[in-house]
């Protein structure tokens, strides 16, 4: 009884001993895409809605060709404000941190790489118009400076990193982590976490010690609003936006009262100017393509036989050609979707100005001009004047060549009033009019 009550009592003792609870749970945020406004909104809640969660870090799962400087500076502002650790994780292979993605890397707590992945060419670019060469200086040396610092912060290699902004220095994963600009490398998220367990991080003057074996992963989606701005924040998607808006008000302003037309290009006009505003716009192309527009309603007010719908679609070509500019290719026009967009809308127009054309060379069916040309009959002898029937309709005439007896078949040669000058026409057979 004795060594029952002995062990019953060790039993209750180890239960009250305190056993380490789980880690906390480690956020997951994907990049995949042009830096953008969205990105920035994206970036913004996921942090904040880390802190509120009690994540011990937020790993950034990053593949971009870079994007536009002020998301990215709002982007590592949020990164720097942050109370929770940030991960960035160049992956998979084949992805890359270029532009503004090498510099939101540099800025992380800790930047890590997938084999086969890159990270550099952070020079700045101009969108839209080309600058002066001081402008240019001006914003080079102002790229460097903010890259270096970060580097310095971060305690990274402050060469490579500026190299990255004056030469634009791109580096493999394996040279990033020899050089001193990338902390690790990891082939898949699992490795990452095994060698992110236990790692010091350097946090608001003081240490944080991340405990990512076994940590519950929490995936931030964008939401539906998000995906949405971010799908037409794309350069293609803004500029159908665009194009679509602009032939929906022309239906509505050519038909008033359709409703329909006017109301989906309002709405693609508006989401194409937002998509706008986040992307390297050269206004000379949109004036063009507003030329183009202006050029082919013209056409359908003013037959010039072709001549404004061929100006209009060399105009639309250009405009879109010139619309962006940007060396990064996700912020260019794909070609194809230029070619089919200018080829539809201008085979559009042309079936539009030739069904125009025809219409005006249409013979009228009314009035004194629909008479003319006409055959009728001769209601009684003409020697020269009398009457005639057309369409059914009895009329005053007279002779334009020679007489006409009754029954004679006549051609309106000219309406004067409510006369009719007619002629003969001696091809064909009289008829007996007292019959009609």
């Amino acid at each position: 009884m004795i060594r029952l009550l002995l062990v019953f009592c060790l039993l209750l003792l180890f239960d009250t001993v305190p056993v380490e609870g789980a880690p906390p749970p480690i956020g997951i945020v994907t990049i995949d895409g042009t830096i953008n406004p969205i990105t920035t909104e994206y970036m913004q809640r996921s942090l904040k809605k880390a802190a509120q969660l009690g994540e011990q870090a937020v790993v950034i799962e990053m593949d971009t060709p870079g994007g536009l400087d002020t998301a990215m500076r709002a982007i590592i502002k949020s990164m720097f404000a942050s109370s929770v650790p940030v991960v960035v994780y160049v992956a998979p292979a084949g992805a890359r941190a270029a532009s503004a993605g090498a510099v939101i890397a540099l800025a992380a707590d800790v930047c890590a790489m997938a084999p086969g992945t890159n990270i550099g060419a952070a020079h700045p670019v101009s969108m839209g118009e080309k600058r002066d060469k001081v402008m240019a200086a001006k914003v080079l040396n102002d790229a460097a400076a903010y890259v270096e610092g970060i580097a310095i912060k971060r305690g990274r290699n402050q060469d490579l990193a500026t190299q990255m902004v004056r030469e634009s220095l791109s580096l493999s994963a394996e040279k990033g982590l020899e050089g001193g600009v990338v902390d690790l490398m990891a082939g898949s998220r699992t490795e990452l976490l095994l060698k992110l367990d236990n790692r010091l991080i350097p946090r608001n003057g003081g240490a944080v010690v991340l405990r990512t074996a076994g940590a519950e992963l929490i995936r931030h989606e964008m939401g539906s609003r998000d995906k949405i701005l971010d799908a037409v924040s794309n350069p293609n998607i803004a500029y159908l936006l665009m194009m679509l808006g602009f032939v929906g008000l022309f239906f509505e302003l050519s038909t008033p009262g359709v409703i329909l037309p006017g109301v989906i290009g309002a709405i693609s006009l508006i989401l194409a100017f937002f998509a706008l505003q986040s992307l390297p716009v050269n206004y000379a192309g949109v004036l063009l393509i507003l030329l183009a527009l202006i050029l082919f309603i013209a056409e359908i007010k003013v037959v010039s036989y072709g001549m404004l719908t061929i100006s209009g679609i060399v105009a639309m070509t250009l405009g879109s050609l010139f619309l962006f500019r940007s060396p990064v290719s996700e912020l260019q026009l794909s070609w194809s979707v230029i070619f089919t967009t200018v080829v539809t809308i201008a085979a559009f127009f042309s079936w539009v100005v030739n069904r125009g054309i025809k219409a005006h060379r249409r013979k009228p069916v009314t009035g004194s001009e629909g008479l003319t040309g006409e055959n009728g009959i001769a209601d009684s002898d003409m020697v020269p004047e009398g009457t005639v029937l057309v369409h059914g309709e009895r009329w005053n005439a007279w002779s334009g060549n020679g007489p006409i007896r009754r029954g004679d078949q006549v051609e309106v040669v000219e309406v004067d009033g409510l006369r009719l000058r007619v002629r003969k026409v001696t091809r064909n057979a009289r008829f007996d009019v007292s019959q009609l």
